[in-house]
């Protein structure tokens, strides 16, 4: 089992709450390994809602109930971390970077954690700490 403190990107989130979605399997497993909390930070949460929404009413509701519960918190503020996360930002736009991967990646730096749930390719090119690797949770 996992430490606390473990990344969580958007699809393990969708996935966890929703049934019907093709990585529901994938996303219970990958919880029932690691410990809550899990860190992520609001453009996470925020893209989770927006995306469960589409498959099921209730879902946002659900989203922030797990937060509330202590199954995640939100570990970044952006209005601290502006400068940082523009650059990232501008480093990957070559890549379909979001602001919910760049924060991530910005979360990666301040908590030394390399550790990350993700259905998202692009984190094996993300770097974190300008050249560290993400370790991908996978089931």
């Amino acid at each position: 089992m996992n430490s606390s403190g473990v990344l969580l990107d958007t699809g393990p989130i969708v996935g966890l709450l929703s049934q019907d979605d093709s990585t529901h399997a994938r996303a219970k497993a990958l919880f029932a390994e690691c410990t809550p909390p899990f860190r992520c930070c609001e453009a996470v949460i925020a893209e989770a809602c927006f995306l469960i929404n589409k498959v099921h009413s209730d879902g946002p509701a659900e989203v922030i109930s797990l937060g509330r519960k202590g199954f995640y918190e939100v570990s970044l503020p952006l209005a601290e971390n502006w400068n940082p996360v523009e650059t990232l930002l501008r480093k990957y736009k070559g890549q379909p970077i979001s602001l919910a991967d760049a924060c991530l990646i910005r979360c990666a730096e301040i908590y030394k954690e390399a550790r990350i749930l993700t259905f998202d390719s692009d984190f094996r090119i993300y770097r974190w700490a300008k050249n560290k690797k993400f370790e991908i949770l996978s089931a």
